[in-house]
């Protein structure tokens, strides 16, 4: 079986799994009432409010409720809760697979867009702005310092740096996002305490980018800070079980250069697996840090999954699930073709 034909294979997997990820959405959207449910409670809410204005112009107790009755009417069809759930959602499937992402019920953009798109185009780049830099910024540390502590193991460097990382691993990002902001923002008043900009924020230009950089910078040490530990000792752990395989011995027996050996037979070999890991979590941090942007009161994606979770937003729920689980389909396949550059003991043939 030839390469392409072996990746196409692999794509045509990929998409499998996410019609299998949409279709358990739908299902549990509607199989378990949980969206007959929240949008019957969505129109009960509207109609609350409706019945308060339109008390104020009609008098009539009978008028009043032939007037809630129509207007319920209408709201049921605009939710088109009319018809049975398994033929409501499955349309809304299939225009999120033509990328045709609707509008949303309740959520709206900054600007007041009922657009999908435009919601989430808005609360993407927010996420890459906070979340990704910081999995940058933690994916780039991670592999300075993991090869380092593995070429020192045991040592009292490592045995120090690894009960820190450990400790790292264990901080809550909630946790860690609070003691930030007391000792930062209220302590010693260097970063704001949450949002994306100040009050009011700066008319345009550098004032407002470096504004939406001091905003920006306190979740992202939080983010760091918690993400760090765990990653490094990954790639301290990976690299440590490659140089202790026989190959390596072998290739320090024949006197070859250690720098030598650590770039090529322990960098290069334990290569597959750290990218794996680094690919996935680049992919993973678009979905947004649901706890960290409660906290700083950042607008991003996990905050916008969260949200359309509590507005029974149906819309939202389904176009977020397709775009996170496409952004991982596309990584995947990416780490399909890297494989084949970084691992020459893979073939496809």
């Amino acid at each position: 079986m030839s390469l392409v034909t072996t990746l196409a294979v692999r794509g045509l997997t990929l998409f499998g799994v996410l019609m299998a990820v949409l279709l358990l959405v739908v299902i549990a959207l509607g199989a378990t009432g949980f969206s007959d449910r929240m949008l019957h409670a969505t129109i009960s809410e509207e109609l609350r409010g409706l019945r308060q204005s339109l008390a104020q112009t009609i008098r009539d107790p009978d008028q009043l409720e032939q007037a809630l009755s129509l207007q319920r009417e209408e709201l049921i069809r605009y939710y088109h809760l009319d018809k049975p759930w398994y033929f409501r959602l499955p349309d809304m499937v299939r225009r999120v697979l033509t990328f045709d992402l609707g509008e949303a019920r309740t959520l709206r953009s900054f600007e007041g867009s009922s657009r999908v798109s435009d919601i989430v185009r808005e609360r993407l780049l927010n996420t890459v702005l906070l979340v990704t830099t910081a999995s940058i910024i933690t994916a780039i540390l991670g592999l300075l310092i993991g090869p380092k502590l593995a070429s020192q193991a045991g040592s009292r460097l490592d045995r120090t740096a690894c009960l820190f990382l450990a400790f790292s691993y264990a901080l809550p990002a909630w946790w860690m996002g609070i003691f930030l902001i007391l000792a930062f923002s209220f302590k010693f008043n260097l970063f704001p305490t949450g949002g994306m900009y100040s009050l009011p924020p700066p008319p345009g230009g550098i004032d407002r980018l470096l504004d939406l950089l001091w905003h920006a910078a306190l979740p992202i040490i939080t983010l760091v800070l918690v993400s760090f530990g765990s990653w490094t000792y990954i790639v301290r752990t990976m690299v440590l079980n490659t140089a202790q395989e026989s190959f390596v011995s072998v290739a320090r027996a024949k006197g070859l250069p250690e720098q030598l050996i650590r770039r090529r037979y322990i960098i290069r070999v334990a290569a597959p697996p750290i990218v794996t890991n680094l690919m996935l979590g680049l992919a993973g941090s678009i979905g947004g840090a649901i706890l960290t942007e409660t906290v700083f009161n950042w607008p991003g994606m996990g905050r916008l999954y969260y949200d359309a979770v509590l507005a029974a937003d149906e819309s939202v729920i389904v176009a977020l699930t397709f775009i996170f689980t496409l952004i991982y389909i596309i990584a995947r396949f990416i780490l399909e073709i890297l494989y084949v550059i970084l691992d020459p003991r893979i073939r496809y043939a």
